[in-house]
């Protein structure tokens, strides 16, 4: 008796390590949790590459790469600028906070890639191919107007539509390298409503097109927002391009909508979709897929499951995001690929190469807000909690200068060294209400500093939190907790942000000398 209990425990032992073993090896949704929103993704034979939003940061339109649909990490940009403009370049009072260029869509034709998108700021369409996404550069060509949330479809029999609009969707054709509309043609709509399914009466009318061609039939992805309701996925079907079009609801789940279809070599199917989550942004998430009397059937019994048939994810880092310590050997770039700018940087105001092992953020103009000033680089924060921490000499700082970590967005948060009659000052700004207020501030009497920011967005917390160091040891609060709300007006999660800028006297300087992010936060 006592030997069978003894094998029946082993039995269990055995069990509970191979399916935790399992469990360990399995992706878990979000596949990323961090801003990765209104993605577009392709497979070109084992290899995937995704494209996705970042509008008003410049360089602009990442591009990723993956072996397994889970692992990403960074391989390049379709633009370093969009367009010089005051509201890109983030002068004479401008902005391009919540646009810049939006949506993008993602295909691979006959040896070319072709990512294209849109930008309210320039009324322009924009289309970029290029040989090769990770070595090559990309070539673009504009044209006007700006067609929204649009999708770029080669046809099999070699023509090429952008399908695009709200609600009533358009389609209008383009020349055979999609390098502008197609002269003589008409725009014709191809679906009066496309919401209908979802019954949406004055809730998001359906958008974000994605169009896939599957056996020889034609499958629209859209996502809708029924009033009172939740994010949505419609797809329609169609035998023919132009139609006609039959609409159903493919998936009311948490709100995880917008994206589209993508195989696997081994002939599994996904929906790439993506769900807003707060403070931390739209993140996005993998539904298993299957084919039901030629629909796609999206979720585990009409549900968004947590794990995955897919290899685990490694972790966001350094893929998504990393740290720096600005130390660059010869031929290395300036900046890795994580790093983006708030707006198109004014390129003499920063360097890696003048002071070795330093990132310098030089003031060039006065500037009246942290909002409206130039040349704050930024990377994302991730989930489900974070700590960006830097380390930075302010003894090149002038009267009015201001420098340090900040939490971007439009409630953003900041903790820096403010220099002021010749003394400099740890201080604490936080914009949760709206305007900025500095919360908190401590003398400073020592040219070098040590500052950190931790965000925890576990069940949507949305809290962030700032500290300030004296040797890179013992850390110390700093003002007051900041709650961190995604808002419509920057319309992107919260980033980390290194900045420097003046308020009084142009010409100083700060020097970072490093920054480290880290997936987890100190525990209270």
């Amino acid at each position: 008796m006592r030997r069978r209990i003894v094998q029946a425990v082993l039995v269990g032992i055995m069990l509970l390590v191979t399916v935790s073993g399992v469990n360990a090896q399995t992706a878990r949704n979000p596949v990323l949790f961090a801003d990765v929103p209104d993605i577009a993704l392709i497979r070109v034979g084992k290899t995937y590459y995704m494209s996705s939003t970042t509008m008003h940061l410049s360089p602009g339109l990442p591009i990723l790469k993956s072996n397994d649909l889970v692992n990403w990490h960074m391989v390049g940009y379709a633009y370093d600028t969009l367009a010089s403009m005051d509201a890109l370049n983030l002068t004479n009072g401008k902005s391009s906070y919540g646009r810049g260029s939006w949506a993008s869509s993602l295909r691979y034709h006959q040896g070319t890639y072709y990512v294209t998108t849109f930008a309210q700021t320039t009324g322009k369409t924009y289309v970029f191919t290029t040989k090769d996404p990770e070595k090559g550069r990309w070539k673009v060509s504009s044209f006007k107007p700006a067609y929204h949330d649009h999708s770029l479809f080669f046809d099999d029999d070699g023509r090429v539509y952008l399908i695009y609009g709200g609600g009533k969707l358009r389609l209008v054709e383009l020349t055979a390298d999609a390098s502008g509309v197609k002269p003589g043609t008409a725009e014709q709509v191809l679906i009066e409503n496309a919401s209908t399914p979802s019954g949406t009466d004055g809730g998001l009318p359906a958008e974000g097109s994605q169009l896939f061609k599957v056996n020889g039939k034609y499958y629209l992805f859209n996502i809708t927002w029924p009033r009172g309701g939740m994010r949505t996925v419609v797809i329609h079907r169609a035998d023919r391009i132009t139609g006609p079009w039959e609409g159903r609801v493919a998936l009311q789940d948490l709100g995880v909508a917008q994206g589209g279809l993508i195989d696997t070599p081994d002939g599994k199917w996904y929906a790439y979709l993506f769900r807003d989550f707060g403070g931390v942004g739209r993140i996005p998430y993998l539904v298993p897929v299957t084919w039901e009397e030629g629909w796609p059937v999206l979720g585990v019994n009409g549900k968004v499951p947590e794990a995955l048939d897919l290899p685990a994810s490694k972790g966001l880092i350094p893929g998504i995001v990393a740290s720096d310590e600005f130390s660059r050997k010869k031929g290395e770039r300036a900046l890795p690929m994580v790093w983006q700018w708030n707006h198109n940087p004014d390129n003499r105001l920063w360097s890696v190469a003048e002071r070795k092992g330093y990132l310098r953020l030089k003031t060039g103009h006065i500037d009246t807000s942290f909002v409206q000033a130039r040349n704050t680089l930024t990377q994302r924060t991730i989930g489900p909690e974070c700590t960006g921490s830097l380390a930075l000499d302010v003894s090149s700082l002038k009267d009015g200068d201001f420098a340090g970590l900040s939490l971007l967005q439009k409630n953003y948060g900041l903790v820096g060294v403010k220099q002021e009659n010749g003394q400099h000052f740890i201080v604490m700004v936080s914009a949760a209400a709206g305007k900025p207020l500095e919360i908190q501030r401590i003398s400073l009497a020592q040219k070098n500093v040590f500052l950190k920011t931790e965000c925890n967005f576990n069940n949507r917390a949305d809290i962030a939190h700032f500290y300030y160091s004296l040797d890179g040891k013992s850390w110390h609060d700093i003002g007051e907790p900041m709650k961190m709300p995604y808002t419509i007006p920057h319309f992107m999660g919260y980033r980390f942000g290194l900045f420097t800028y003046a308020t009084a006297n142009p010409g100083g300087y700060a020097d970072f000398d490093y920054f480290r992010v880290t997936d987890s936060i100190t525990k209270k």
